[in-house]
């Protein structure tokens, strides 16, 4: 399997929580304005679902600020199918249509500007675009 890699505003994550953990805290609270205490105390939901050593690093990275965590759809949408899960089994997960997904997929998972994936169809066919 390979894993798509993350853009740089979800590589931190990466770099401390590793791509599987990532993936489950970028779902649980993406979007979410949250605090990076240095020293958590074992009252929130972020350290229920990482640990508190986890929570600490990511404290580090920036310590003592509130930020919002990114959605990062694309990314989290190539990682999902990297695991196998069917389009729409990742729609229902990112709450998009089965078509956003069929577009983040087509796009390149780190926001770069990588060769897109050649389309499938009938190669008579001229392309439009």
């Amino acid at each position: 399997m390979t894993l798509p890699r993350p853009p740089a505003h979800v590589a931190p994550y990466v770099e401390v929580l590793g791509h599987d953990l990532t993936v489950a805290f970028l779902l649980e609270f993406g979007g979410a304005r949250l605090y990076w205490a240095r020293d958590p105390k074992g009252r929130s939901e972020a350290e229920a679902l990482i640990g508190p050593e986890k929570l600490r690093d990511l404290g580090r990275v920036w310590g003592g600020e509130v930020s919002r965590v990114p959605t990062a759809r694309v990314w989290l949408a190539h990682a999902l199918h990297a695991w196998g899960l069917p389009v729409n089994q990742i729609a229902r997960r990112l709450h998009v249509t089965d078509v956003a997904v069929g577009k983040y997929l087509r796009r390149a998972p780190d926001n770069s500007s990588a060769p897109q994936p050649q389309r499938r169809g009938d190669d008579r066919q001229l392309s439009l675009f």
